[in-house]
């Protein structure tokens, strides 16, 4: 086998159309558009209507609702500050929201940082955050540690 001789199997691949080229293509002319009306011209999208019957999307029900001002909470697992801990970059005495901002732990507080109990964590630490789950609280108590839930801070 040489490189001429390489093909790509046969109906792998075939010509794009060439639409709008003369009668002798097939296409020509009006380029499989036919004559007039929206769908003829340039720029149309007609993606939900119905020909003037209520669109499915109008005849559903709505469902649900969105809170406007619901919180957003920056969440970080117990593993997470067991890790910093270890390297060094967190003290263990006194982990407060800002110390775990400023460690990059969480890129931001957002309404405040709420600690998940995935993982393990096995240093005595104090942590002060805006919401813990009930795992996480257990996991830090019986590593000899202690979790306060403060409230966020008004803005």
């Amino acid at each position: 086998m040489k490189l001429n001789d390489l093909r790509d199997n046969p109906g792998a691949t075939h010509r794009a159309k060439r639409v709008g080229r003369g009668p002798g293509s097939g296409t020509g002319k009006m380029g499989g558009r036919g004559i007039k009306g929206q769908k003829s011209r340039s720029g149309v999208a007609i993606k939900g209507y119905e020909g003037g019957q209520m669109p499915i999307y109008q005849r559903l029900p709505k469902r649900g609702f969105n809170k406007p001002n619901r919180k957003s909470f920056a969440v970080i697992n117990l593993s997470k500050v067991q890790e910093f801990i270890d390297n060094g970059r967190l003290d263990a005495a006194a982990i407060t929201e800002d110390n775990l901002v400023a460690a990059g732990v969480v890129r931001r507080k957002l309404d405040g940082i709420r600690l998940l109990g995935k993982g393990e964590i096995t240093a005595k630490a104090t942590i002060t955050v805006t919401g813990a789950s009930k795992g996480a609280v257990e996991a830090v108590e019986k590593a000899g540690g202690s979790v306060t839930v403060a409230a966020p801070a008004a803005e």
